[in-house]
């Protein structure tokens, strides 16, 4: 109860049991709350801490039953829950009416179904585990209202691009280490923030296709790039990369 009128952050992650009493006394707390050591919660507990308003984070628990998504779906604010593998698509499909960013890294795929549910979600959803994703399923998501991220992805068909490149929102990659020309010229149309924080080298085609983007772009990771692709990428003038690795503009006045 004390500890619930703390002001500011509360980091409880050395927790790895909290009491349904406990639950209720920090679902009062104002302010980011870290119980990221806590593993098991009953459904009470789940309850009470549904009504805490701001960041929540619960990365330990691996497990989530469907009454528990929904009752966590009425939580406002940030939701971390990055320690669940599996969710069933009732589950998603309550947790995509929550109203705040939404952190599943832990799952490593999602349906069809589970995807369009979340086509409903209006925040940050960062799914990180997603090793892979229909053409189908990107489609849906392509729909959703928020930022997405996908930094487990390492590869992606050319139609699942081009439905996410429609996507109104920031746009996140973090596992895409190569981009082909004809992905690089589809992103270009996406509108909002875009992240391709793992692509290493990028062509002189898809350089001059990026730099037609509007938005921010992030390339922290690009290494290779040719004075061409600098030039092309200097009239984007907005984009975001590690100075120590690359310099554009040192780079530009460079000779082919």
């Amino acid at each position: 109860a004390a500890l619930a009128k703390h002001r500011g952050s509360l980091n409880l992650d050395g927790l790895t049991k909290l009491s349904d009493m406990a639950a209720k006394a920090l679902a009062k707390h104002r302010g980011n709350l870290r119980l990221g050591g806590v593993t098991e919660l009953s459904a009470s507990a789940i309850e009470a801490l549904a009504k805490h308003q701001g960041y929540l984070n619960l990365d330990s628990l691996t497990n989530l039953s469907d009454k528990a998504a929904e009752a966590l779906a009425k939580h406002r604010g940030e939701l971390d829950l990055d320690g669940l593998t599996d969710l069933s698509d009732k589950a998603i499909e309550a947790l995509a009416k929550h109203q705040g960013d939404l952190c599943l890294f832990g799952l490593a795929k999602l349906s069809d179904k589970a995807a369009e549910a979340f086509s409903e979600h209006e925040w940050h959803l960062r799914l990180g585990g997603l090793t892979e994703l229909s053409d189908k399923a990107a489609g849906a998501l392509a729909t959703q209202q928020g930022d997405l991220s996908f930094s487990g992805l390492t590869e992606l068909s050319d139609k699942a691009v081009a439905a996410l490149a429609k996507h109104k929102g920031g746009l996140n990659f973090g596992g895409l280490i190569e981009l082909s020309d004809k992905a690089a010229e589809m992103l270009a149309k996406h509108q909002g923030e875009l992240g391709l924080f793992g692509l290493t080298k990028l062509s002189d085609t898809a350089a001059e296709a990026l730099a037609k983007h509007q938005g921010k772009l992030y390339l922290y990771s690009l290494t290779a790039l040719s004075p061409r692709g600098a030039r092309a990428l200097i009239k984007h003038g907005n984009v975001d990369l590690d100075d120590d690795a690359i310099d554009l503009k040192a780079l530009s006045k460079r000779c082919e």
